[in-house]
């Protein structure tokens, strides 16, 4: 296992332990809304970036 699946899934194991089992839904669907945002404006920034016409350098 990864060091990093296992950071998360102590990091799950604390949630559970403090906060319960009921915000753990909350916390997943805040989590992927932040994700999609993310990935939307980076689509957003690349389709710009592909816009834009390539300008000669010294311009």
């Amino acid at each position: 296992m990864s060091d990093l699946a296992l950071l998360l899934l102590v990091i799950l194991g604390a949630v559970l332990l403090f906060r319960g089992p009921k915000v753990l839904p909350r916390l997943g669907a805040s989590f992927g809304r932040g994700v999609r945002e993310v990935r939307e404006a980076t689509d957003r920034n690349f389709r710009r970036a592909d816009d834009e016409p390539e300008r000669p350098p010294g311009e």
